[in-house]
């Protein structure tokens, strides 16, 4: 079977972040396995769109697209599945750079025709220089990255994590789109799950889909400084409690927390541990690491509680968007 062709979307939202999305930009076009095309999808803001079109005018490559549906991620996404002309589209985030190999070990797990999702691994990069000591390594995915405790090598999981992920085109066609009103919208609180969703409604559509991860397919995630504190530590936490309530309203407790029971049964107690052994070492920062944890799962835990509460009151409503298409003149 021949490699797939590979629409690369990437999906942008504030001109604060111009330097980071030509940086994403520019590790695609260096990819070792090229993509047939990157799709930037911007959402609802015409300057930065307008800024971006002429920056790629010249660009047989790029394409600069407007977010064809409501404010936010999953519109966006869905916008860049409708236009991409590829058998698979893959998602960075627009604050990621791409190590050189990662579409062609996208590319590699497309060999099996039962694949229809493969994400990578996502390394964070501080704006601080270094990760802070009071920071977990399990709580990673609070700035979007890889976090301890997903298994290493190519793998089976239950989804793959949005900023770094490739679906082949057949998954939307099961599944429909990215559910909206449930991910990440410009400057609101920090929802996600999104993928998550997706995976699972996709698995259901198709009971015989193979999604994986493979770490070698690295991109690496720029941390500003004001998500290296702990506020922000908390302020996420709390929303991702508020997502995983949209996410098991939509397809159940059982799929809906299948992974987070495992990560709470087994890897945070164990980091936890390890946090309590550097205190008890006097090594830096073990004290501060378990105390997050606890907090982050208690924070967790009371926004599942106020977003399960809500979702039974009816005050928080969202469903699978059809995936439609805006391209800029």
């Amino acid at each position: 079977m021949s490699a797939p062709d590979i629409s690369v979307v990437i999906c942008a939202y504030t001109e604060e972040r111009w330097e980071d999305v030509l940086a994403a930009v520019s590790s695609v076009r260096a990819q070792s396995r090229p993509a047939l095309e990157t799709l930037l999808v911007v959402d609802h803001n015409e300057k930065l769109g307008d800024r971006l079109a002429r920056e790629y005018a010249a660009a047989g490559d790029v394409r600069v697209l407007a977010n064809a549906g409501p404010r936010g991620l999953s519109a966006g996404r869905n916008t860049g599945v409708a236009a991409a002309r590829g058998a698979v589209i893959a998602f960075l985030d627009d604050d990621a750079v791409a190590e050189r190999d990662w579409l062609l070990h996208f590319a590699g797990a497309y060999d099996d025709p039962r694949v229809l999702a493969v994400g990578g691994r996502t390394v964070p990069v501080w704006a601080s220089g270094r990760r802070p000591r009071w920071f977990p390594e399990e709580f990673d995915w609070v700035v979007g990255c890889t976090y301890r405790g997903l298994p290493p090598g190519r793998v089976r999981v239950r989804n793959v994590l949005g900023g770094n992920a490739s679906f082949r085109r057949e998954a939307f066609d099961a599944a429909g789109g990215f559910a909206t009103g449930i991910g990440r919208g410009g400057d609101r609180r920090p929802l996600g799950g999104e993928e998550t969703e997706l995976c699972i409604r996709l698995a259901r559509a198709r009971p015989d889909a193979v999604l994986l991860i493979d770490d070698r397919a690295v991109i690496h995630h720029r941390v500003p400084a004001p998500r290296e504190r702990f506020a922000y530590f908390r302020a996420r936490a709390y929303a991702e409690g508020l997502s995983k309530a949209l996410v098991t309203r939509s397809v159940g407790a059982a799929k809906g927390l299948e992974s987070e029971r495992r990560y709470a049964a087994r890897v945070l107690p164990a980091g936890v541990a390890r946090g309590l052994r550097d205190a008890l070492l006097a090594r830096p920062g073990g004290a501060g690491r378990a105390g997050a944890i606890v907090a982050g799962v208690l924070t967790a835990a009371g926004g599942y509680a106020v977003g399960s509460l809500r979702a039974r009151r009816g005050a928080v409503t969202f469903g699978p968007a059809p995936a439609g298409g805006g391209a800029r003149d």
